[in-house]
């Protein structure tokens, strides 16, 4: 079993709040989590049609059957009960008494911030680190973790890739997804999942997929909030507070994880992944993923955004933390060159005072700083620490 990081803000959580809520995609290890931090709590799933039967249809007898301390796992399969458990504890419980775990999708959502708003804490827990794997002993070259991202199962395993990704996306993305969208044509819907991983770290054209794809923009709008939702996408949005100079507006699309998006590409060996067109992509791409699982895992809340003028100048992260500002190149190259510094020196130059560090993440062996720009590779030498403070 892989240790992970957000343990301690688990616990943390559970001391402060009646109800904690882990969060997060399919097999990214929450019923694993929770069993293990709270070894000692009752243990009951609602994923099984006869126990959901039972919390459906009389409620507060399931709840008495399974009394605080208690794991209710999959509980985005009956939101309804979340307004029940709002009874409860209002009536009086101990914190930590109640952990929840589910897939966000709307519905869960909705019954959150109705019934339990003040009441709980959320954990988000994505898919394993580069630093939990290694924290772990599971030592990882770059493109062999771009290829094979992080879902927990594939590691404890050692399972076939393609196999995995396979029925990952036939049994959650396309059934999950597909009955929220109530989605009659499959290979519509597959073909939006395919474009979109093939338009990874780039700005998002709804029109343009609409074009591609054959269905409205509307629906394409409709599609994206749900992949989101459900931990499969997220929208990165550009930066330009305090900058005159017109800026584009249009959010970055990514993948929550790099191993869907290098098999829906089609891509199954780290040779060939370290050779595509889109290399640099899902290189970006896994570097923003970890920065985001780390603070995820530490509680700690930072807005993270791109920027990018009409002039072509670029900076590929801009991570916003309380007053200080952080701006972050990120290149595939095993080789340093100045020009990676371009975009940080053009913004830097505009923000002046608000910048609090400048970096070029890269995929070499060298640690070095040039002209005042930190230079490195993040998944050999970490995440610096003051990117992931609060």
């Amino acid at each position: 079993m892989i240790n992970r990081d957000a343990v301690k803000e688990l616990l943390n959580m559970s001391n402060e709040y009646p109800v904690v809520t882990i969060i997060g995609p399919r097999q990214s290890g929450k019923t694993t989590l929770a069993k293990m931090v709270f070894p000692n709590h009752k243990y009951v799933s609602v994923e099984e049609p006869d126990i959901r039967e039972r919390a459906i249809n009389d409620p507060r007898n399931f709840l008495s059957s399974f009394s605080p301390p208690v794991i209710i796992d999959e509980i985005q399969r009956v939101p309804s009960l979340i307004s029940y458990i709002q009874g409860v504890v209002d009536n009086g419980t101990k914190e930590g008494s109640f952990i929840l775990t589910g897939s966000h999708q709307p519905s869960l959502n909705e019954a959150i911030s109705q019934s339990l708003a003040g009441r709980t804490a959320i954990l988000t827990l994505l898919p394993l680190s580069v630093k939990e794997l290694i924290d772990s002993g599971n030592f990882l070259d770059t493109w062999d973790f771009i290829l094979k991202g992080g879902y927990p199962k594939i590691y404890d395993k050692d399972l076939k890739l393609s196999r995995f990704f396979s029925g990952y996306v036939q049994t959650y993305v396309e059934r999950d997804v597909r009955q929220m969208l109530k989605i009659k044509d499959a290979m519509v819907f597959q073909q939006f999942i395919k474009l979109l991983a093939g338009r990874t770290g780039s700005l998002l054209n709804n029109s343009s997929l609409s074009n591609d794809i054959g269905v409205s923009s509307q629906t394409i709008k409709e599609w994206l909030s749900v992949l989101e939702a459900s931990f499969i996408s997220y929208r990165l949005p550009p930066f330009f507070r305090n900058i005159s100079k017109r800026v584009v507006k249009t959010p970055k699309l990514y993948f929550q994880d790099t191993g869907l998006a290098s098999f829906l590409l089609g891509i199954y060996s780290p040779e060939i992944l370290s050779r595509d067109p889109l290399r640099g992509m899902l290189f970006e791409n896994g570097v923003i993923n970890e920065i985001i699982k780390q603070k995820n895992a530490s509680g700690s809340m930072s807005d993270l955004y791109f920027y990018r003028d009409n002039h072509g100048n670029e900076v590929d992260l801009c991570i916003e933390s309380g007053r200080k500002l952080y701006l972050v190149e990120i290149k595939s190259s095993e080789t340093f060159t100045s020009r990676f510094t371009k975009g940080l020196r053009c913004l830097s130059d505009i923000l002046k005072d608000d910048v609090s560090g400048a970096y070029v993440f890269y995929n070499g062996k060298e640690k070095f700083k040039m002209d005042g720009i930190d230079v490195l590779n993040p998944f050999i030498h970490g995440i610096p620490e003051e990117i992931l403070l609060p």
